[in-house]
């Protein structure tokens, strides 16, 4: 089975949908088969890899609300070894449509399940918010959370929230969910602040912080416009080293942490 991790964060521009779409794009270039699932009804991961989400015909809305097999949902991209279950505006209804469905929480997850060994990794793109999007991208993430981090003050705020919010879904939901990681994103080198945050989180979490930081990078803001990950957009680019490091990193700690075969 691949190893399935939710990218997640309450918290609107932290670099959530910047890190999934070019930590799959990496993770793609390093010989991993990559499936990247956009539950977020603003579908910028959709729109980050060159995908019209206003002509999508079948969605996650599709997979959740009306269980669509993935396969029917899962199309290729212009990267290779990089696959989309796209999102759509449609699915910004969902929520209200899941309420009153049987095991609304597991909708995804139960959705997963179809999955074989075509893939290697499946990073699932939550929403900005802690709610029934999200608390499905959490129950099916198998293998943990990967929370991206800005660094400002007031992402240690909203880390608090999240981290209930994860307790929450495993004490209720998914016992065995765990926080994968921490990605410290947007660092300015020429800011005190930002060396603060990055010191103040790593003391909360010691050990759970990846060491690859991600600077902010006018390239990385632009990528997406042109519907391209950043390692084919500006491959030599700040930005570009960082995530490649990233994955190198992620690919490397979960080699060691499998069991010998």
């Amino acid at each position: 089975m691949p190893i399935i991790y939710a990218l997640a964060n309450q918290k609107g521009g932290v670099g959530k949908t910047t890190t999934a779409v070019n930590l799959g794009a990496y993770l793609a270039s390093l010989g991993q088969r990559v499936l990247l699932i956009d539950i977020d009804p603003q579908a910028n991961a959709t729109s980050s890899l060159g995908v019209d989400k206003r002509t999508v015909e079948i969605s996650t809305y599709d997979l959740l609300v009306r269980g669509a097999p993935l396969a029917d949902v899962t199309q290729l991209t212009r990267q290779l070894r990089l696959d989309l279950v796209p999102s759509a505006p449609a699915l910004a209804g969902a929520t209200v449509e899941l309420v009153n469905m049987p095991q609304r929480e597991y909708r995804l997850r139960q959705a997963l399940e179809a999955l074989d060994q075509r893939h290697d990794y499946v990073l699932i793109d939550c929403p900005p918010s802690l709610g029934l999007l999200t608390v499905n991208g959490l129950t099916a993430a198998a293998d943990g959370v990967i929370i991206p981090v800005q660094c400002e003050y007031l992402a240690l705020e909203g880390l608090s929230q999240l981290g209930r919010a994860i307790d929450l879904v495993r004490r209720a939901l998914h016992p065995d969910l765990q926080l994968r990681g921490l990605v410290m994103t947007m660092y300015d080198v020429r800011t005190t602040l930002s060396r603060q945050v990055v010191e103040e989180v790593q003391s909360h979490f010691p050990g759970r912080v990846f060491k690859t930081i991600i600077p902010r990078s006018v390239r990385l803001s632009e990528a997406p416009s042109y519907g391209e990950p950043i390692s084919s957009y500006a491959p030599s680019s700040a930005g570009a080293l960082a995530y490649e490091m990233l994955a190198q990193e992620l690919l490397q700690e979960d080699r060691k942490s499998q069991p010998p075969t």
